[in-house]
């Protein structure tokens, strides 16, 4: 075979093109570090990495912005709860302070207002929201849990709430029937004086979550539904509206349910108690125009419909309750949810702001009461009344004394329910923040183990991609040489030519 110059130099060009191709190369995945630079040089690293990148792509938002961001969430709801546990622990103590016997007037009004404060405080950590949303409103994370301004009758806002309740839910109390008051006695025709005597009275009740209520809703029934009666899902018992200030107001007739506005309450005749005791399910539906500041929004905790009157025609909202709960839940994982979010009806509850209430109102009486005591003393110390208003003064003081220590106990029993309930709520409590702190832990986990998946993940993308930059710089020094080599043999050859032989 001849071999010509021609062929020669383009062999010799073909071969210097292609060391500088593997040259230029190397020179690439030096400068680069990666191994390829587009995906036709090799197409199954190219796939490799893209599936590589998204999956890291997708751990990097869980690891470094779901579960940051639901730990956040959930650190500031367990502060929240324990600041909740706290208040509760002196709300204990200050009803243990209170049942004592050796309590001055002064003592129990400073109780008073240690247990307001308390009360407000609880209701305005159910408040907490991290980023501008509310942390206890499930999904209505821009509405809060409290009331921050009072709702007043002209305000022409009204709720329509359903409550339920069961058997357990009502209880037995104990009221001072027969209150005597100062104008009762006159002065100027002692014998004249009717005085009441005071009593102590057993009184069966519901105690609604509300009390400055507007008036009864569902046609005035007390719906209940016994335990396994299927044949009969509901009956109705009649409820008729009373004052507190009525004498009847705590002496209900039989067949009939005495509705009290001002405090919230359903009092029940012995008859019907004893039959609807073991109800498995109580509605009561009842209208509320009046909200103070601080009081809960019924709408994340009953059924209810509010209907604002200001516009025409009234706009109405209705809420439900979710029996599944309003969970607010995040993807932390592949395929993986967790719940980041603990409601305000699972652990800020009415009863024990109610109770507190009540306890309130048995200081205001007791201290009422011995007010009464002070004048009635006073109008005794006085040397120019007669025989029969000194009687009559004696008289309503033995009953006023008698009264005093009626409402004594009635106070006792306030506090030594406070008691009971706030141990009971520290208990609920005390459930919700294991409850989360149990989410909180699987978070953890998770997280730990994001962790772990992003090294390896970076570790296969590194291997799939990068290029060992040692050997690199090896094989690049040798296609250095080659090229140069190559270089050199064709400045030999093509330096050669027939002329040069003649």
């Amino acid at each position: 075979m001849r071999i010509t110059n021609k062929m020669m130099n383009n062999n010799m060009m073909n071969n210097i093109n292609k060391n500088k191709n593997m040259l230029n190369i190397l020179d690439q995945q030096y400068s680069t570090g990666k191994k390829i630079q587009r995906p036709s040089e090799d197409p199954i690293v190219a796939v490799r990495a893209l599936k590589l990148r998204t999956s890291l792509s997708e751990l990097n938002q869980y690891y470094e912005k779901n579960i940051p961001d639901a730990m956040s969430w959930m650190d500031i709801t367990e502060s929240a709860l324990k600041n909740i546990k706290e208040i509760i622990t002196k709300i204990n103590s200050s009803c243990v302070d209170g049942a004592s016997d050796t309590l001055t007037a002064e003592d129990r009004n400073s109780i008073s207002q240690v247990l307001d404060e308390m009360k407000k405080q609880i209701y305005q950590e159910g408040n907490t929201n991290y980023a501008g949303r509310y942390v206890f409103t499930g999904y209505k994370t821009d509405t809060s849990l409290i009331f921050n301004d009072a709702i007043k009758s002209s305000d022409n806002i009204k709720y329509t709430i359903k409550e339920i309740f069961d058997g357990s839910d009502m209880e037995t109390i104990s009221k001072v029937i027969g209150n005597n008051e100062l104008n009762q006695y006159d002065p100027g025709n002692p014998t004249s004086t009717t005085l009441n005597t005071p009593s102590l009275q057993n009184v069966h009740r519901i105690r609604l979550s509300y009390d400055s209520l507007a008036g009864i809703a569902g046609g005035g029934q007390l719906s209940y539904k016994m335990v396994d009666d299927d044949s009969l899902p509901y009956s109705n018992i009649p409820i008729t509206e009373i004052s507190v200030t009525d004498p009847d107001a705590y002496t209900p007739v039989k067949g009939t349910v005495n509705y009290i506005p001002e405090t919230g309450e359903l009092i029940l005749h012995e008859d019907d108690y004893n039959a609807i005791r073991l109800s498995e399910k109580i509605e009561v539906t009842y209208d509320k125009t009046e909200f103070k500041k601080g009081d809960l929004r019924p709408e994340h905790y009953f059924e209810c419909t509010k209907t604002d009157s200001n516009v025409t025609p009234n706009k109405v909202v209705n809420y439900t309750i979710n029996p599944e709960g309003q969970k607010i839940q995040y993807e932390v994982n592949f395929s993986q949810k967790l719940t980041i979010n603990t409601e305000g009806k699972d652990a800020i509850k009415h009863s024990i702001g109610r109770t507190i209430d009540e306890i309130q109102a048995a200081i205001k009486d007791v201290t009422t009461t011995e007010t009464k005591i002070k004048e009635v003393e006073k109008l005794l110390g006085n040397p120019e009344i007669s025989d029969e208003q000194k009687a009559a003064l004696e008289d309503m003081l033995e009953k006023l004394n008698t009264e005093l220590v009626l409402k004594t106990k009635v106070m006792r029993d306030k506090f030594n329910k406070g008691m009971k309930e706030s141990k009971e709520y520290e208990e609920t409590v005390n459930i919700a923040t294991s409850d989360l702190g149990s989410r909180y832990v699987r978070l953890q986990l998770t997280e730990d183990r994001l962790g772990g998946q992003q090294v390896d993940f970076k570790d296969l993308m590194s291997n799939n991609e990068d290029v060992d930059l040692v050997e690199t710089i090896i094989q690049f020094n040798v296609a250095n040489n080659i090229y140069n080599a190559s270089l050199s043999a064709a400045s030999k050859i093509v330096q050669n030519s027939l002329l040069n032989f003649l």
